[in-house]
């Protein structure tokens, strides 16, 4: 099925959103059962500048029209977040032809207060929000507000504010027309089946606003989620909003959502000779050492598109979806955190792994784990697995013979990364 992603507004550019693995995740997650369609609104990123310094819904469906046109879709279902959903909401109101569906999360008709729609916001703490907005916009102190744990993130912080310079400026910002919207009229020519999906711990968003739509949309389904969200739509309950929407979208669950085992390479590292090290530096250099260790070790995993599972004290847990991709991240590992005069062993395993929350398990990972125990200084080894499932890659591999790993049944063929 054709499914658009009616963009984030103020902060998106489709250059910048493959940067951040999570949110490449989501869009993957999203692709995995449709053919994903996004676009940069007009203003914003490296589309054209609004010539009238401000925007209206009937110009966001003129964009998703012509972008459905130039990719040959005849019709699809439409997607949007927060603010996002009015313009989708006017999407299918006028053009019912072409829209086979919508899906609305923590959406809402129009964002201010009015006598018949007591949950939108006052008029002078709607235009206190506007003018806080624009006066940090650029710096990552929105996300104070709308997502605190995830503001003690400093390399989140960072590309959040890189986002939103990359997506608008704040002058721009201040003149975007998005939050004035108000589509309350349309709702009852929204014929496509709608599922509206509100979470209870908005800070900015009362629960009126979802049960509204679900009331004035004839073909609505409301489903109600306990819990905070801080609006970073990708981070925060991602696979019961997927689940939820794909459901929806296509009927059928998806096979992770049924069962959480999934294809995987498995990368462990290890500081080697590091209870030395920390003798030979004093506990508060070691420590340092190891966050910065950790921070080179976040950013190539990122670099490369892995999953930073957890730290293990002296190393590090990450899965890829792609082995040549975690062996050439391994590699960038070893020789970047040598110039803390530190060394690590690696090793990697591709298998099926168990997902469980933000963990992973099962005979896969402890075969990973394994197969780094069997590795030397600054060594990159991997199992008989993995080589295979990487021919023409241009990677070389030199044979270490057959050993049996601890607590794993059999003899397994262990292969070292040529450099």
């Amino acid at each position: 099925m054709d499914l658009m992603f009616v963009p984030y507004f103020g902060r998106w550019n489709l250059d910048v959103v493959w940067e951040h693995p999570p949110l490449e995740r989501f869009l993957r997650r999203l692709a995995s059962f449709s053919r994903l369609i996004l676009f940069n609104p007009r203003g914003t990123a490296l589309s054209d500048p609004i010539p009238r310094g401000f925007m209206v819904p009937e110009d966001l469906t003129f964009d998703a029209r012509i972008v459905l046109d130039a990719v040959g879709s005849e019709r699809a279902a439409l997607f949007a977040v927060e603010a996002s959903s009015a313009a989708a909401l006017f999407f299918a109101a006028s053009y019912p032809e072409r829209t086979s569906a919508l899906a609305i999360l923590n959406g809402e008709a129009m964002r201010g207060r009015a006598d018949d729609y007591p949950w939108g916001m006052p008029a002078h703490v709607f235009e206190r929000f506007l003018e806080t907005m624009v006066s940090t916009w650029g710096t990552g102190q929105g996300l104070d507000f709308m997502s605190p744990e995830l503001a003690k993130d400093e390399r989140f912080r960072e590309w959040w504010a890189r986002l939103e310079r990359l997506s608008m400026s704040a002058a721009a910002i201040g003149g975007y027309s998005v939050s004035r919207w108000d589509v309350r009229g349309v709702l009852p020519s929204v014929k496509a089946p709608t599922l509206v999906i509100s979470h209870t711990e908005v800070p900015w968003i009362r629960l009126g606003h979802g049960r509204y739509l679900a009331e004035h949309i004839p073909n609505a389904r409301y489903v109600e989620r306990a819990g905070f969200w801080g609006g970073v739509f990708w981070m925060e309950d991602v696979d019961w909003v997927l689940d939820e929407v794909q459901s929806f979208l296509t009927g059928t669950k998806s096979a992770t959502s049924l069962d959480d085992r999934v294809l995987a390479t498995i990368l462990f590292t290890d500081i080697v000779g590091s209870t030395e090290r920390a003798v030979e530096v004093g506990d508060r250099r070691w420590r340092e050492l190891l966050d910065e260790h950790d921070e080179i070790t976040r950013r190539e995993i990122e670099r490369f598109r892995g999953h930073h599972v957890k730290s293990t004290g002296d190393g590090v847990l990450a899965t890829f979806d792609g082995p040549a991709r975690a062996i050439r991240c391994a590699l960038a590992l070893r020789d970047a955190v040598r110039s803390l005069g530190i060394d690590i062993r690696t090793g990697l395993h591709t298998g099926e792994i168990e997902v469980r929350g933000e963990d992973v398990a099962g005979i896969a990972v402890v075969i990973g784990a394994r197969v780094m125990a069997e590795a030397r200084l600054g060594e990159v080894l991997l199992s008989g697995a993995v080589p295979p499932l990487v021919a023409g890659s241009g990677l070389e591999f030199e044979d270490r013979g057959v050993r049996p790993l601890k607590g794993v049944p059999g003899e397994w063929r262990l292969f070292a990364v040529r450099t």
